[in-house]
């Protein structure tokens, strides 16, 4: 069986390549969300914008890798929990950015959603 599964975009040119093994779907997802971001007219208000984007992205990815180097259950769902969170703030209210950017969010959804099963799961083996 593969570990990935290519996804076609009717509405735009991205193709998403989705991957099983999150470290890389969040690197691929940050690289992808930083040149969309690139693409988009630098006027004033998009630089905010763009500033909160590229600051929560990143940070989804720093996070990531702390997690994965975490020592303690503590520190992994500490870290886990923050790249949640930057990930839900990766959203913007733009529609013109949401238009060009709709695969990118369906696919920070969707990473969202894993990390948010990680978290619980390993929330669940703590307990018993």
């Amino acid at each position: 069986m593969s570990n990935t599964t290519n996804i076609s975009m009717n509405t735009t040119n991205v193709s998403i390549k989705k991957t099983y093994d999150i470290h890389k779907r969040i690197y691929e997802f940050i690289i992808k969300v930083i040149k969309v971001v690139n693409s988009l007219a630098k006027t004033s208000s998009n630089q905010v914008i763009i500033g909160q984007i590229l600051r929560s992205v990143t940070s989804m990815g720093a996070n990531d890798q702390e997690a994965d180097g975490s020592l303690t259950k503590k520190d992994f769902l500490h870290r886990y929990t923050i790249v949640r969170k930057e990930g839900k703030e990766t959203d913007t209210n733009s529609d013109q950015v949401k238009l060009q950017a709709q695969p990118l969010i369906a696919e920070g959804n969707e990473i969202v959603a894993i990390i948010s099963s990680i978290i619980n799961k390993t929330r669940e083996v703590r307990r018993t």
